[in-house]
């Protein structure tokens, strides 16, 4: 039998945590304020890099960013760990060809009292060329992605949700996944968080095994979906179980995710043996991958 807990579906309709809230890192840098007005036009602040001593970093707001806004997104656990990235060891910023001069904040969008999206536009500059590098941001944070395999009747199954996406104006058939909210970093814990409120069952933590920790430590564990416009780095767990097939048609086509928060999901189960040509969700079709190559490797722990 399977290491999980199904939940009625009546549970799903209140909120198991709270607004989601950020990771928190410290970038190694200086902030020095130089507020000069309340107008948005000419808010400014002056940032001091280690990586770059002698070339402070101005941070400027667009037209329409509030003084707060301005302050918060300065602030934040986002624009803070993009900092720190650029001056990490594979960091833009590490072999000091490159200088980041300036960065313009163009957006901010709050999840309760925290920041959840944040746009703004970098001036990085190669130094033997004076060229600008693209820099459009739209930063968010660490994620997590799961795949669930439900084996029946000597058929393995994948859990997936289907959901509306605005951006991409469809209905799209997923893994379950979320932005992290745990300050601690605690990403096994939002993988079974995240599971629970999109399918409805509960998995223990002990039974998760992160596909991604097998990359090459230069990777930093982590994959990024759509790094040419987005910081989100995503760590992708696997969850294997045994079930009866009374489970497999209970949550075939369930209703969850939390309505509050504008989740409209049903659970779709999907054969694994299909599974690479059912959707176009990257996320699932990375998944494929790491778990097909870490089970040729021997990676895995016996099921």
């Amino acid at each position: 039998m399977a290491g999980f807990t199904l939940l009625p579906s009546r549970l799903l309709a209140c909120p198991s945590r709270s607004l989601p809230r950020l990771l928190h890192h410290h970038a190694n840098l200086i902030l020095r304020c130089k507020m000069s007005s309340s107008s948005s036009s000419s808010l400014a602040q002056s940032i001091t890099l280690t990586s770059q001593p002698n070339e402070p970093v101005l941070v400027s707001a667009a037209p329409g960013i509030s003084s707060s806004d301005f302050r918060d997104a300065i602030d934040s656990s986002l624009f803070r760990n993009w900092l720190r990235n650029l001056e990490s060891e594979s960091g833009i910023l590490a072999d000091g060809t490159m200088t980041l001069k300036q960065v313009l904040i163009q957006g901010v969008d709050m999840f309760g009292k925290r920041i959840g999206f944040l746009k703004f536009k970098a001036g990085i500059f190669d130094n033997e060329t004076g060229q600008k590098v693209p820099g459009i941001v739209f930063a968010r944070g660490p994620a997590v992605a799961v795949l669930i395999l439900l084996e029946s009747d000597g058929e393995s199954y994948a859990v997936l949700t289907e959901q509306v996406r605005v951006p991409t104006g469809k209905i799209l058939l997923e893994l379950p996944a979320g932005m992290l909210d745990d300050d601690k970093g605690d990403f096994v814990g939002t993988a079974v968080r995240e599971v629970e409120e999109e399918i409805g069952i509960k998995l223990k933590k002990e039974d998760m095994v992160d596909l991604t920790a097998f990359l090459d430590p230069s990777t930093g564990h982590r994959i990024f979906p759509s790094p040419g416009g987005c910081d989100e780095e995503m760590s992708v767990f696997l969850y294997r179980g045994k079930v009866e097939q009374e489970t497999i048609r209970h949550l075939q086509g369930k209703e969850t995710g939390l309505r509050e928060h504008g989740e409209f999901i049903k659970v779709r189960l999907i054969p694994y043996r299909e599974l690479w040509r059912k959707t176009a969700d990257a996320k699932v079709l990375v998944s494929i991958g790491l778990y097909e190559m870490a089970q040729r490797e021997g990676l895995l722990p016996r099921h």
